[in-house]
């Protein structure tokens, strides 16, 4: 395939609530066993059918790349449904799943969903049913897995086998307006330590500018994440650890309880409406903020915007960053034409050609470097942002669980409203453990709080 400069359109999906309110033989067979693959597990294959239609799930976002393999792949026969995608919490795919389950019918092939889906499609959704997700390492070369970047595959992993390829990720970075932090004197902060300082700094020499904000459904994905905080942390028994008394989740609200009270951290949102773009010196937020932020809801002018790398703490030798996004492709276990179904969902995720000007960064490490490569990806930038999102896509944290729940939930509900009432971080921290307590109790986790 030829390359093709665009710029889709772009939808902030399943972890960016607030932002959108802004990828054989013809024949019968038994159990499908990996060969070539990263795992030795099995599943009850259905009677295949190379020449069969296959039914897609897409949103919206991702439609014109599922067209565009229709276009490049016209003998493959292709039912394409648009749907929302399970973004901003819907379970309509998990609803309809059962129902399929239920009548023994109706399964789509390949789905794009948000990897919380994957707590459930990869376990059988009523008794005596099939998990609805194939386990993609029995599908797909081990090398191919390999090269996705470091734990991105993670939220699609249960009991050793992989239910999905990942789509896109949104590693934490600090972003900064260069322009100004070189008027003001300023460096690009590297500890967590430094990043306070500064922020102290800012609120007296500059009042009414700020290196951060709080007040998205989002931002706990952005510093608590980034902080290792265990706030849902999946054990090896499958109980839940939530611990927001754990100094790895205390130092960050320390840090930002002064930052809070000078105002130089907003209790805003970014995408609050009205939040003036132009007072941002400073943001600990996703790969994407740079032009979906910083550009088309800031209108900061292209040259002023840089990355630099997550912050760690002093003394601290690994870096760690959150993720704030990112969607998955999942291939149904019941397809009568698993051949076309690994083809399309593998080309979706891991195709450079198609990567290179997606909307989002890819999670795929060719594809992601053939999208940094993309001028439309970089040129807005005022220094090459390359290095600093290949180093930070590996450097997610893991021990941010992926759950039946949002964490939007009870972020949103609990410190939010608290953030607003004039409460400080600190304060606000008890509230959110009740809150991620009862809502993963509700979901059906056991629950460890040390």
């Amino acid at each position: 395939m030829t390359a093709r400069p665009r710029r889709r359109a772009f939808a902030f999906g399943s972890a960016l609530a607030a932002v959108a309110a802004l990828v054989l033989s013809g024949c019968a067979s038994a159990d499908v066993t990996a060969t070539d693959t990263a795992g030795a597990s099995s599943f009850h294959e259905a009677t295949q059918d190379d020449s069969s239609t296959i039914t897609v799930w897409t949103d919206s976002t991702r439609l014109p790349e599922v067209q565009e393999y229709q276009k490049e792949n016209p003998n493959v026969k292709m039912n394409i449904v648009t749907y929302d995608g399970d973004a901003n919490g819907s379970t309509y795919l998990q609803t309809k799943v059962q129902l399929f389950d239920r009548t023994g019918s109706g399964w789509p092939d390949v789905v794009f969903a948000s990897p919380t889906d994957t707590t459930w499609a990869g376990k059988p959704t009523t008794p005596g049913a099939q998990a609805f997700a194939a386990p993609v390492n029995d599908l797909v070369p081990a090398g191919t897995l390999d090269n996705f970047a470091t734990g991105s595959l993670s939220p699609c992993q249960i009991d050793g086998q992989t239910y999905c390829l990942r789509n896109d990720i949104a590693q934490v970075v600090l972003w900064y307006n260069k322009k100004l932090m070189d008027e003001w004197g300023y460096q690009a902060p590297t500890t967590w330590e430094q990043y306070q300082a500064l922020g102290e700094e800012v609120a007296k020499q500059h009042p009414g500018y700020v290196i951060g904000a709080i007040g998205d459904t989002n931002s706990q994905e952005s510093y608590f994440w980034s902080s290792q905080c265990p706030a849902q942390e999946l054990q090896s028994n499958g109980s839940l650890k939530v611990d927001l008394s754990s100094p790895d989740c205390t130092r960050m609200s320390n840090l930002l309880d002064p930052l809070i009270a000078d105002k130089s951290v907003s209790t805003q949102g970014f995408f609050t409406q009205g939040f003036n773009g132009s007072k941002v010196l400073m943001a600990v937020g996703p790969s994407w903020y740079g032009q979906y932020l910083f550009d088309s809801a800031f209108k900061t002018p292209a040259g002023q915007i840089a990355a630099a790398a997550p912050l760690k703490w002093t003394g601290q030798s690994q870096t760690y960053t959150g993720n704030v996004g990112g969607g998955i492709w999942m291939i149904s276990s019941h397809s009568k034409n698993l051949k076309a179904s690994t083809a399309l969902a593998t080309w979706l995720t891991t195709s450079t050609q198609n990567l290179q000007d997606a909307p989002t960064y890819p999670a795929y490490v060719p594809g992601a470097k053939a999208w940094l490569a993309n001028p439309t990806n970089k040129d807005y930038f005022a220094d090459d942002v390359t290095n600093v999102f290949l180093n930070a896509a590996n450097e997610v944290w893991t021990g941010w669980s992926n759950t039946s729940f949002s964490d939007a939930t009870p972020w949103s509900n609990a410190v939010l409203p608290a953030l607003t009432a004039g409460e400080s971080m600190t304060q606000a921290m008890p509230g959110w453990q009740t809150a991620i307590v009862n809502e993963a109790k509700a979901s059906g986790y056991t629950v460890v709080t040390r």
